[in-house]
């Protein structure tokens, strides 16, 4: 998300109040931008820090061509300080240094910006320090604070912030976002239906355990449907070994889940729900072999073993009790 039209399709609301802002040429001295993970909140920090310095944008836009710009997009703007956790916390330090490089001047102009990542993390120290630099502001000063915890954040501290609330993608924005970067169909309405975070979607795409954790759950139907003697030797030799811990045999159900859902769908002549799109010849092979009601129960098998899952009940118990369930 690097312009402002890919901005306005996923935040709307948020895209317009600093549009109008730049456009007035009243850009706040302190922002909070607050919202779930994968919003595009750091995106819009540096689309915002890129309007406040390009000479040469035409009515908010920037040209995305300039020097200001092109050091902005790759991170290297000596006067764009991005300040991240140090370790668990952003600390007294880091608020002291940024203050201390604030007291010079610009290196190329007077304007400065500052965009604290996890601004929640702030240790007491770190905040009370911020708040003396906000409660100064100077006009060519422009403060972005980045939380998914906006509450977490001090009265006073948001007090004296303009708040721009960040709302989670929908499915087909975040499919649309996942199309324009290239991924297959089925890997962005497989990744989109497991997480409306942007980065956290591409991330799966790419991680080859991902990839192979999507094969383990088709080849697991096919031994359930075709091979069913075989089932619990795949489960401890392929299952088991792959999806090792809770967090992991969850997302395997997770995309167990999908593809009987997907079934039914098919079944019921619903084939725009369906996820597993290079699935579909599978399903009309199989349905010859597993019933829309036995699809259904396998749902309800498969939400109780989650549900067992979350009360810490042993995964590999859980799974061998819902290979069991599937096989009937």
């Amino acid at each position: 998300m690097k312009t402002w039209s890919e901005f306005e399709a996923v935040q709307p609301i948020v895209s317009q109040m600093l549009k109008n802002s730049i456009k007035k040429g009243r850009i706040s001295h302190a922002y909070l931008f607050q919202g779930p993970k994968g919003t595009g909140k750091k995106e819009a920090g540096l689309l915002l820090a890129k309007s406040y310095f390009c000479q040469y944008k035409e009515d908010y836009k920037p040209c995305d061509e300039c020097r200001d710009c092109r050091r902005i997009d790759s991170g290297n703007h000596p006067d764009v300080h991005m300040i991240v956790p140090d370790g668990q916390s952003i600390k007294k330090e880091q608020i002291a240094h940024l203050q201390k490089e604030f007291t010079y001047t610009g290196l190329e102009s007077n304007q400065k910006v500052y965009i604290l990542q996890s601004a929640d993390t702030m240790t007491t120290n770190a905040a009370n320090q911020l708040l003396k630099f906000l409660e100064e502001p100077k006009r060519s000063t422009l403060a972005i604070l980045l939380t998914e915890n906006g509450q977490s954040i001090l009265n006073t501290i948001r007090s004296r912030c303009q708040i721009m609330s960040f709302k989670s993608l929908n499915t087909d924005q975040l499919e649309k976002q996942l199309a324009a970067s290239g991924m297959s169909e089925s890997f962005r309405k497989l990744t989109a239906s497991l997480t409306n975070d942007l980065e956290e979607a591409q991330m799966m795409a790419e991680d080859d355990w991902f990839a192979k954790g999507r094969s383990i759950v088709i080849k697991l139907i096919k031994v359930l449907l075709e091979e069913k003697d075989e089932a619990f030797l795949f489960l401890h030799q392929q299952w088991l070994p792959h999806f090792q811990d809770k967090e992991q045999n969850q997302l395997g159900l997770d995309l167990l889940l999908i593809w009987y859902r997907d079934f039914v769908s098919y079944t019921i002549e619903r084939e725009e729900a369906i996820i597993y799109t290079d699935e579909k010849k599978k399903f009309e092979n199989f349905s010859f072999s597993l019933s829309r009601h036995q699809a259904t129960q396998a749902l309800k098998q498969i939400s109780e073993a989650k549900n067992k899952l979350k009360a810490n009940v042993n995964p590999a118990l859980v799974m061998e009790e819902l290979v069991l369930q599937l096989q009937r």
